[in-house]
């Protein structure tokens, strides 16, 4: 809970790691463990956990919480930690967001309820909700309409800004580029607002961004990292350069639905035991595999950067 006082030194890049699981389907916690070490060791400037890429939808509130504490056992304070903490059900979403903070999370990134296609009122009082029952936790929204089938207004973000001390911000995972601009200008620059979109990871920072938490970053931890120190010490060239050195670790994260082609690349590299995803997900088909195989080696120089500098 190191940064949890001050949220506003959450940024850069913030790793989403995947879960973890073993052949038999149950959570890895041991190769989780070194997945942390992994982005700590590459320079991720914070961890989160529980995003889209964690495959959360899949797994028990139990499971859930036992992979937050033993993230934030590993990570000791030396990161900011940003475990996603939300579901569908608020009950549960309380359960999880209580252990975070009982874990030592520094912020809590809830995700809007999916399914259920609340309005923008009821958006509201479910981040009002939450804000309420942890004043001293620092809450983020996690707004993906891809996967939840409701985006949250940047006027709804602005009105929970302005009445919530603890609301500090927002991770944005939206192709609609102008939603971005919308949303800081609502609420002025000490929003923070992360990217969930790779390809918009670096225009962000020109609107005042904070960082991204970017899929990407499981396999190309130090690029990813780099991409945002570049860009925050004025050498844009190399933030671009790195941005379009991406594009094919990027094209190869969506070959099939996330996590499962970065796990299989996970597994490739030994650093987790298995590539096995939770169902509705599939492990990466053979047909897909070559054009996985391709994009790998078009972007092996960003993947092998740590190995080869350690």
């Amino acid at each position: 809970m190191k940064f949890r006082s001050d949220p506003s030194v959450i940024r850069g890049s913030i790793a989403p790691v995947v879960t973890p699981f073993k052949d038999t389907g149950d959570v890895d916690l041991d190769s989780l463990r070194g997945l942390v070490r992994f982005q700590l060791d590459a320079g991720s400037h914070g961890i989160s956990l529980g995003g889209s890429t964690g495959e959360p939808s899949a797994q028990s509130t139990a499971e859930r919480i036992a992979a937050i504490r033993a993230v934030a056992d590993e990570i000791g304070d030396r990161v900011p930690f940003l475990p996603g903490t939300g579901s569908h059900k608020l009950a549960e979403t309380l359960e999880i967001t209580a252990a975070a903070q009982d874990a030592g999370a520094d912020a809590a990134l809830v995700i809007t309820p999916y399914y259920a296609r609340p309005t923008q009122e009821a958006l509201y009082v479910w981040y009002a909700t939450v804000c309420r029952e942890f004043p001293d936790l620092p809450v983020v929204a996690y707004n993906v309409p891809s996967r939840t089938a409701v985006d949250i207004a940047p006027e709804t973000v602005g009105r929970l800004f302005r009445a919530f001390d603890n609301f500090v911000g927002v991770k944005e995972t939206t192709k609609d580029f102008e939603h971005f601009s919308r949303v800081i200008h609502e609420c002025g620059r000490s929003l923070l607002v992360w990217s969930g979109i790779e390809l918009l990871c670096l225009p962000l920072l020109a609107l005042g961004g904070a960082g991204f938490v970017s899929a990407v970053a499981n396999i190309a931890p130090q690029a990813v990292a780099r991409m945002y120190e570049a860009w925050e010490a004025g050498d844009f060239e190399t933030a671009r350069d790195l941005h379009y050195r991406l594009h094919p670790l990027v094209d190869l994260l969506f070959v099939e639905t996330n996590p499962a082609p970065a796990k299989w690349v996970l597994q490739q590299q030994g650093r987790i035991a298995s590539a096995h995803v939770r169902p509705p997900l599939i492990t990466p088909t053979e047909a897909s595999l070559p054009r996985i195989r391709q994009l790998l080696r078009q972007g092996a120089d960003l993947t092998q950067q740590l190995a080869e500098q350690s």
